[in-house]
């Protein structure tokens, strides 16, 4: 692959991706923010300057990295702070803060299915090229990203947005327990990403409990947006 082709395939990726975990972390403090924790607020983490969210390694070196090397695009950017305690209730409240973030990413698949929609109807049965195929791509990543976001976020693990919504379920006794696995969240997140599937194919968390209902997601609102699928 040239560097042009190395640049337009990262960049078809990394635009969207960026714009998905930018808002997914914002939203977690506009929720909290408005149930009483101005923590993220304070520091000034409600910004959609991706400047102020973006870190070095998940946000750009990772998945520019899997995208030259054509394989699943995902990151992350640097967490939204939100203290629970500050919360007017918060195990109620700090689950909702959690499931801003995934119902976010599904508001902005709908939106970018919706902008799709308005491409094919502009340029009906065409194949674009150039600056209108470059937006075409990135349209339909951005409606990719954001479902697999959503659904990757929501496994009732910590350190993802599902695990806080246990948390607030399990008895407060369990919930201190299950909370501590979030002290391994980086290294959780690499062994079922990675080494999992390496060394166990067939206990692929990815493959077998995400991508069955992300792909149909998005097989349903492309086909929705007119798109062939």
């Amino acid at each position: 692959m040239n560097i042009p082709s190395m640049i337009y395939s990262a960049a078809v990726w990394i635009i969207p991706l960026i714009i998905a975990i930018v808002l997914h972390e914002v939203s977690h403090g506009w929720v909290a923010n408005a149930l009483g924790d101005p923590t993220a607020k304070r520091l000034g983490r409600l910004s959609v300057n991706p400047i102020t969210h973006v870190d070095p390694v998940g946000t750009i070196l990772l998945p520019l990295s899997l995208a030259i090397a054509h394989l699943p695009v995902f990151g992350w950017a640097k967490p939204v702070p939100v203290v629970a305690s500050r919360l007017r209730n918060p195990r109620v409240h700090m689950m909702l803060v959690a499931l801003a973030g995934p119902a976010m990413n599904l508001v902005l698949a709908l939106l970018g299915t919706i902008a799709i929609a308005i491409f094919v109807a502009v340029w009906p049965g065409s194949t674009p090229t150039g600056a209108s195929g470059f937006l075409a791509e990135n349209l339909i990543n951005f409606v990719m990203i954001n479902v697999f976001l959503a659904i990757f976020n929501l496994l009732p693990i910590p350190p993802f947005d599902g695990g806080h919504v246990v948390q607030g379920l399990l008895p407060r006794p369990l919930a201190a327990h299950y909370a501590r696995i979030g002290r391994y969240g980086f290294l959780l997140l690499i062994f079922l990403l990675v080494i999992l599937p390496m060394i166990a194919p067939n206990a692929n968390v990815v493959g077998r409990l995400i991508g069955p209902p992300a792909w149909a997601l998005i097989s349903l609102l492309l086909r929705s947006a007119g798109l062939s699928v």
